[in-house]
């Protein structure tokens, strides 16, 4: 087991509801663990949001997830996340602040951003949070 953090088109609701991609691939149920954020970035592709990882940076929303560690293909498919292949998508790893039952508590997890190199041009999205801000633009 271990812990993902979801701030785009894996949270709950949204296209690639990391729970429907479980589900879909007959594997066990991710547990949320709370509501989440890191420092960074987020910015506007059009149909997802990247992330620039960023300690000067703003809150960015997103959720914990424990997830099996069998799903974590199933995310890098997703994320188009290949050995060897550099795409837009890393996988990386941060301790992200989650609350807990109405604490905070740091967590090893597991996240998908992108290079700062790959957002030039592309509007950030203020807010810091992708699924407010999608539900705003449609």
């Amino acid at each position: 087991m271990q812990y993902v953090f979801v701030y785009g088109t894996l949270r709950a609701g949204e296209v690639n509801d990391i729970n429907r991609a479980a589900a879909h691939h007959a594997m066990a149920t991710p547990v949320w663990v709370g509501a989440a954020h890191v420092q960074g970035r987020l910015f506007d592709f059009g149909k997802y949001p990247g992330l620039v990882i960023d300690d000067e940076g703003a809150p960015i929303r997103g959720d914990v997830y424990q997830i099996d560690d069998a799903l974590v293909p199933v995310l890098d498919e997703i994320e188009e996340v290949y050995p060897g292949v550099e795409g837009l998508f890393r996988s990386h790893r941060l301790h992200v602040e989650v609350d807990v039952e109405g604490r905070r508590d740091r967590i090893d997890c597991l996240i998908y951003p992108v290079a700062a190199a790959a957002v030039d041009g592309l509007p950030r999205i203020e807010s810091g949070d992708w699924v407010s801000h999608r539900a705003r633009r449609v």
